[in-house]
């Protein structure tokens, strides 16, 4: 019987356990995307947690694009030597650490007006109001050269590997929906066209960075709001491609961020499911068990794990190898320490969002009175 508690090897990483912190945006970082103290000091308490692997919140790669305030950065060489001593603390508390890459898009309501937002298509976002603009060809090969520059930074900033964002309605996941994607070039149209630019940021990326540098992918399972949006069949036609060009694992999520619904009156709409039983958990599982089927490289499901049971049997009926969590650690950054004793308790967290709208993405039942 596998254990969730087992050491392994994902890829060239050594796993103390399958647990994963999944990437959680704290709006801690300062206005250029430099590390606070503030913001150091919650990985620091993650990675001391008994998490194997944090994957931080994501990190605009281009200056002049940044989706929302307080993230991270990596769009310049500035950042290396902080993140060099960054990475130095997280490893010496036993944990890895990736980074995850992002360009926004029009999911954004942040300094809108006062930058380009390049879409695959000139579109407004029907949740955010923001207006993209088409992406010309000239551009999305800037864009490639971006994320594989960026990438490099984060080898040589001592992270682990990188994580290329692409699901929630970010770029990336705007080109694999026909929804938002409606090119009639070689970057629309058919899924190995809608996918090219994945593929072509994978491919710079790992030229840039070399072989043995894991490059994960965060890659949405189906859009799950729109008719004609991305759909399973095509999510998975674009992960074996990248299993095939050599993406080292993909940790399956699903469905947009959706600002507008996101508020105090509706606090569960933050992703498109809330956890309210064990029967509602791991709600990404079926598309994952597929994905894990056919190919050969690690899945990582995220959404919605909670308990140890649920995750276990999920382990041994099917190819799923990792679960990552974001809200439950949030909670309890201590939480897989605890399991780790014996103590398998429920998480503390409930699921209820409200943590999207404290300083820091902090855990209500953490606040200081």
């Amino acid at each position: 019987m596998k254990s969730i508690f087992d050491k392994t090897k994902l890829g060239n990483l050594e796993m103390k356990n399958r647990i994963i912190r999944g990437a959680l945006w704290e709006d801690l970082a300062d206005e250029k995307g430099h590390l606070t103290p503030e913001l150091s000091a919650i990985y620091e308490e993650l990675a001391q947690g008994g998490a194997s692997t944090l994957i931080t919140g994501y990190a605009f790669v281009t200056k002049d694009e940044q989706p929302n305030p307080g993230m991270m950065g990596i769009y310049d060489d500035s950042f290396i030597p902080e993140y060099q001593k960054f990475t130095n603390k997280i490893h010496e508390y036993g944990a890895n650490i990736i980074m995850q890459i992002v360009y926004g898009g029009f999911m954004t309501t942040f300094n809108v007006g006062e930058r380009t937002i390049w879409g695959p298509s000139t579109i407004q976002n029907e949740n955010t109001g923001t207006w993209a603009k088409e992406i010309t060809k000239e551009e999305i090969k800037y864009l490639v050269k971006a994320y594989a520059n960026a990438a490099l930074r984060v080898k040589k900033s001592g992270f682990d590997g990188v994580e290329i964002h692409g699901g929630h309605g970010y770029l990336l996941s705007q080109f694999l929906s026909p929804y938002y994607n409606e090119r009639t070039d070689e970057y629309g149209g058919c899924i190995e066209n809608r996918g090219r630019i994945i593929f072509e940021i994978f491919t710079a990326m790992r030229e840039s960075v070399g072989k043995d540098f894991p490059i994960w992918i965060k890659l949405n399972s189906a859009d799950y709001v729109k008719e004609g949006g991305l759909t399973e069949e095509d999510s998975m036609y674009v992960a074996k491609k990248l299993a095939e060009l050599g993406i080292d694992a993909i940790e399956v999520t699903g469905g947009n961020e959706s600002i507008k619904e996101v508020s105090e009156n509706n606090l569960g709409a933050a992703r498109t499911k809330v956890v309210v039983s064990k029967t509602n958990e791991s709600y990404f599982k079926d598309y994952a068990k597929k994905l894990a089927e056919m190919i050969d490289i690690p899945v990582i499901l995220i959404g919605g794990n909670r308990h140890i049971d649920v995750m276990e049997e999920i382990l041994n009926s099917s190819k799923i190898e990792y679960f990552s969590m974001s809200r439950p650690l949030t909670c309890e950054p201590n939480l897989v320490n605890i399991w780790m004793s014996g103590d398998l308790k429920k998480p503390k967290c409930v699921s209820c969002n409200k943590c999207y709208f404290t300083p820091g993405k902090r855990c209500i039942f953490n606040l200081k009175k």
